[in-house]
Order: structure tokens, then sequence, then C-alpha cells
């Protein structure tokens, strides 16, 4: 995943999902420190649900 589907990515998360622009913005963080697909560290890190994380995947494989 690139850093150019971050956007609409962040939008679903935020929108549909109900994720925090803070939980957001330590996974972003992480993500330049350990380099990882974001939906993957939002996981690793308790901030979404696995339930959550199957949407996201969904979602990006609709999306692009």
């Amino acid at each position: 995943m690139s850093p150019s589907t971050y956007p609409g990515l962040i939008d679903f998360l935020q929108e549909d999902l109900a994720i925090s622009s803070a939980s957001i913005a330590v996974a972003l963080r992480r993500s330049q420190q350990d380099p990882g697909p974001l939906p993957m560290i939002l996981w690793q890190y308790g901030l979404i649900t696995l339930d959550q994380l199957e949407r996201i995947y969904d979602w990006l494989e609709t999306s692009s």
C-alpha cells in the first residue's frame, strides 16, 4: 500500500469505522519507523479489531 492511498483510507477509517485521529497518528508514526501496511500496524497496536481489519482490506480491494 502506497502513501498515495492514505488520504482515502484515512477518510474511510475516520468516517466509516470511527477510528480516532490520535490512533491514526500513532499508526502513521509507527509506519515511518517500521514500514508496513497501515491497517496491520493499527491492528498490531490494538487500535482496531480483527473485524475492522477485514473491513479495511475489503475496502482497499474495492477502492483500487
